[in-house]
């Protein structure tokens, strides 16, 4: 199929398809009707693409052809359905048409808006396929969550990215970016969100998930990028899912000594909270699309030596494109109704209270103070030292008779702010600009400045531009 980056018509993308005589395929979708296939049999020509359509409702029959699962609106459950179908279309077809067929399979399972009023509409899809005859699989897989209010238009939706998937990985296999862009084609962001991919597979051994996340969020298909504790991406919904959640927003270029320990001391006070107790905690660091810009501009291999840093210091990562408190606390929301940690420097907690930050609210400061606590939010504040004085500040520190720390005056009271008690003295001083610095410069001295895994890594590495001195 010829490139044309002008082609966003979701019937023009699935007439091309069947008029490729090259390609051919099957199509498995459960859930929310055969949404993609439809596109491709209203449009004509559908008998020189389709080898196969198949839809298995009932959960027993999806056990029997796919193996069970836990949840059948999963990744486990999509993985399932492109080996088992794509497997079946190359053992049936390829002796006869091999030679002269790139084949193909699509799947997607998902749960859409029903009867039953389904709290998350969400779906797993995902493509296998060849990029020219023989050649070895490649294969796309992404999550997507549906925001229309009804089940035909959510249908609607799902049948368009369908089709702008199954496009894109024909047209753009070279080019991954603009497959990405692709997806929204004939759509928008209202109506769907693209929030987690992974390219694997023979025709995108250089591409690098973890770059491909970070572009989801730059596109704005989606408002935040969730990496593990080893760097590979993670599905926000599947990690965070009732689950007490700690977040530390900041910088970490690189990670300190004072970053690990405020995440490790605003821990422990977390899990001693009532409505915590034993409950696994999802501790998180996150970082905006401003705290990675440098002069309003992502440096890709900035990027990936933070995410490489973190994943050494054993850090769950989130990347978001939200820079104040609230938004974060209503994100992390979206998936749990238990507690919400946010573990912050004092001086973080003094911008929280600067009302200019919030012009562009009708209620300014008072309302975003009430979309971040009205939930079960807590702020867990680390002390600093002055640098000039060497005064500790705390929480504690401020104003009591101006309107704004009238108002930390009462959520300390209330226990919405809690300071941070348990600290080291030396770490106090530390910049992770100074740190930095020293890293470029040959100064030794950084190393004293950083956990020992983030220092070994930077030295093993060679991150944030260090070289043996």
């Amino acid at each position: 199929m010829a490139r044309d980056s002008a082609n966003t018509d979701t019937h023009q993308k699935a007439l091309a398809i069947n008029l490729d005589p090259d390609r051919y395929g099957a199509f498995a979708e459960i859930g929310a009707g055969q949404e993609v296939s439809r596109w491709f049999f209203r449009v004509g020509g559908a008998a020189g693409t389709i080898a196969k359509t198949v839809s298995a409702y009932d959960m027993k029959v999806s056990d029997v052809t796919y193996g069970p699962a836990d949840r059948y609106v999963s990744r486990e459950r999509l993985v399932a359905m492109l080996q088992h179908e794509h497997t079946q279309c190359l053992d049936t077809l390829a002796a006869d048409r091999g030679s002269t067929t790139s084949f193909f399979t699509f799947a997607d399972t998902v749960a859409a808006a029903s009867y039953r009023g389904t709290r998350e509409c969400h779906a797993w899809m995902g493509v296998r396929f060849q990029t020219s005859p023989g050649a070895e699989d490649s294969q796309i897989v992404l999550h997507v969550r549906m925001l229309d209010g009804n089940n035909l238009q959510q249908q609607e939706a799902l049948g368009i990215v369908g089709v702008n998937l199954i496009s894109g990985a024909f047209e753009y296999s070279d080019a991954p970016e603009l497959l990405l862009k692709s997806l929204l084609d004939a759509l928008s962001s209202d109506r769907i969100e693209v929030d987690m991919i992974e390219f694997t597979g023979a025709a995108f051994g250089a591409v690098d998930n973890r770059l491909m996340s970070l572009l989801l969020v730059q596109h704005g298909l989606t408002p935040t990028a969730l990496f593990d504790t080893s760097g590979a991406v993670l599905q926000p919904s599947e990690v965070l899912y009732k689950k007490p959640v700690l977040v530390q927003p900041g910088r970490f270029r690189p990670p300190t000594l004072v970053s690990a320990e405020i995440q490790s001391n605003a821990l422990s006070r977390f899990r001693e909270e009532a409505d915590v107790g034993a409950a696994p905690v999802v501790s998180m660091l996150g970082m905006t699309l401003e705290d990675l810009s440098v002069d309003g501009n992502i440096d890709v291999h900035d990027f990936l030596d933070r995410i490489d840093v973190l994943a050494a210091g054993e850090f769950t990562v989130l990347i978001s494109k939200y820079v104040e408190y609230f938004r974060i606390a209503e994100y992390v929301s979206r998936y749990t109704s238990e507690p919400i940690g946010i573990a912050l420097g004092v001086q973080s907690l003094v911008t929280i209270f600067e009302a200019h930050h919030y012009d562009f609210l009708e209620g300014g400061m008072l309302e975003a103070l009430g979309r971040l606590l009205k939930r079960q939010v807590k702020l867990f504040v680390y002390p600093r030292l002055e640098p000039e004085t060497g005064e500790l500040i705390t929480a504690h520190d401020f104003d009591p008779t101006s309107g704004p720390g009238m108002i930390r005056r009462y959520l300390l009271d209330t226990g919405r702010i809690a300071a941070i008690e348990t600290f080291d003295h030396k770490h106090l001083s530390i910049r992770s600009t100074d740190v930095l610095d020293k890293l470029r410069a040959g100064d030794p001295s950084w190393e004293e400045m950083v956990p020992p895994r983030i220092a070994d890594a930077i030295k093993e590495k060679k991150l944030f531009g260090y070289h043996p001195s």
